[in-house]
């Protein structure tokens, strides 16, 4: 009889019922005490110190992620090419294509005409010979030395939606666990009036690109470790308050008596998930007072909102969002992560990324700099990144005021600050077009670096997302869930702890 027989998972249901129903100290019992109303318990799993990581010291108790949905040219922002001026307009030479892939947007094309940046690039002194960066972004450049800056990320993943879901969960196919799930499971939370694991979207005049619920969702894993959407309008989150006519108390009767039924559930069933149901809707009740509190910024001070820039003020910017990040970290909140789309310039993207840049450049420099001043930064991890990069070549009409980019996922920029990178430095490099990983001689790497086997000098996504875990303290390759008769994990069978960008 195999495992997948129904009258086996049967079998199975009743061993676990009898388990539960027998053993004062089951998993069951001692997940539902923790839920109950007035019980007191930690949040994170048994035997895990929330301080010093799942499987070895953390150097970073949260993560903050700013995603830049959409892919932000490194071309325009932070990948300095000066050879490329030289060249503008002519065809990009063959050898540096190589016969890569490119969209079916550029594959029609004539020609792919080189285009270099229309913006001045300034060296900013860091710990090391120093880091370009573009004018577009000059309070994040006042913060150079704090930056661990690497030039050589790369990936497959050549569209939007699979990119994304790649580098968020570890696949191009939909399904799995986001990374915040992976950490909430692993990790568990510091606060049990707020989630571990928060969303946010900042508003962009570009918002082209639509947003996934699958992003930030926890794939086959119990629903409590999905993340939560906190919104700019209306109640934080959906439903959060309560009706007309309905006090807390009622709420809390309502809660106690639908417990006792999802109770009752589990006893015949042992599911899992109703144990998740449970704590959800514990969560929510619990959040009815510390959500309204934290979204209040009324206490903060004008120096703060001075740092942050009027638009600090304005719910659902991303200055705003910024300052809610740390206000939530501060808070106990392990994973906040801050979307802000608008970042897929083919065609104007000048003005497009002008203003994308203008949105997000001083509230993620007065992040950053907020953190360090309250004693944050150092056990709190800042990441910077979209899903790809964009390309060397001119997608449209070229000229020196205006031009587009399309997707090029072989290089692109992501920067990381805090929870324990080392700062200022740059790591990794591309070739005089920025095509291609090179060589610290600037040599283009051939054969291309691929994520079966890490190259120095390279930061494949997964490799990306194995260090982000190892400074929270988990090994990426430890750090499993068995669904469907396999082990998974956020990394997938690849990826590498990159430690030339650890302290």
């Amino acid at each position: 009889m195999t495992h997948t027989n129904p009258l086996h998972q049967l079998d199975l249901a009743q061993t676990r019922r009898q388990l539960f129903g027998r053993t004062a100290l089951g998993l069951g019992t001692a997940s539902l005490a923790h839920l109950l109303p007035g019980q007191t318990a930690s949040a994170a799993p048994a035997g895990i110190d929330l301080n010093g990581g799942l499987h070895h010291k953390a150097t970073a108790k949260r993560v903050i992620y700013l995603f830049m949905s959409g892919g932000p040219s490194h071309h325009d922002l932070w990948d300095y090419k000066p050879k490329m001026k030289e060249m503008f307009g002519q065809d990009l030479p063959d050898y540096v294509r190589d016969g890569q892939r490119i969209t079916g947007m550029t594959s029609k094309q004539d020609s792919l005409p080189v285009c270099p940046t229309k913006y001045e690039f300034s060296k900013h002194e860091n710990n090391q010979d120093g880091v370009w960066i573009s004018e577009l972004l000059p309070h994040t450049a006042k913060m150079a030395k704090e930056l661990c800056v690497i030039h050589s990320t790369f990936t497959e993943a050549i569209n939007h939606d699979p990119a994304i879901t790649y580098i968020q969960t570890g696949s191009q196919i939909p399904g799995r666990p986001s990374m915040g799930s992976w950490l909430s499971y692993g990790l568990g939370n510091l606060n049990e009036n707020l989630p571990g694991y928060v969303v946010m979207h900042a508003k962009s005049r570009y918002a082209e690109q639509s947003l996934f619920g699958r992003l930030w969702g926890s794939g086959f894993m119990p629903s409590e470790h999905q993340g939560v959407l906190l919104r700019s309008q209306g109640d934080p989150v959906l439903y959060l308050g309560n009706p007309d006519g309905l006090s807390r108390s009622d709420r809390r009767n309502q809660l106690d008596a639908l417990a006792a039924l999802n109770k009752a559930q589990h006893d015949r069933l042992a599911d899992p998930e109703i144990l998740s149901r449970i704590q959800q809707h514990e969560m929510a009740y619990r959040m009815q007072s510390s959500v309204p509190e934290l979204m209040d910024l009324s206490g903060e001070s004008d120096s703060t909102f001075e740092l942050y820039g009027e638009e600090a003020r304005d719910p659902g910017s991303f200055a705003a969002c910024c300052l809610n990040a740390r206000r939530l970290v501060e808070r106990g909140v392990r994973n906040v992560q801050i979307f802000h789309r608008g970042w897929d310039a083919h065609g104007n993207l000048p003005n497009e990324h002008e203003s994308q840049c203008k949105d997000i450049d001083q509230g993620s420099a007065a992040l950053i700099q907020d953190l360090k001043q309250r004693g944050m930064l150092e056990d709190t991890l800042v990441v910077w990144g979209g899903e790809f990069g964009r390309t060397a070549y001119c997608q449209g009409r070229l000229t020196d005021k205006t031009y587009g980019r399309d997707h090029h996922p072989r290089c692109f920029t992501t920067w990381m600050a805090g929870g324990g990178v080392k700062p200022g430095i740059t790591y990794g490099q591309t070739d005089d077009f920025g095509y291609n990983i090179a060589h610290p001689d600037g040599t283009p790497m051939k054969p291309l670096p691929n994520k079966e086997h890490w190259t120095p000098g390279t930061v494949h996504i997964h490799d990306l997302n194995a260090t982000i875990l190892h400074l929270l303290g988990i090994d990426h390759k430890k750090l499993t869930y068995r669904y469907q008769g396999r082990d998974f994990r956020l990394t997938d069978v690849h990826g590498h702890v990159v430690k030339e960008l650890i302290a």
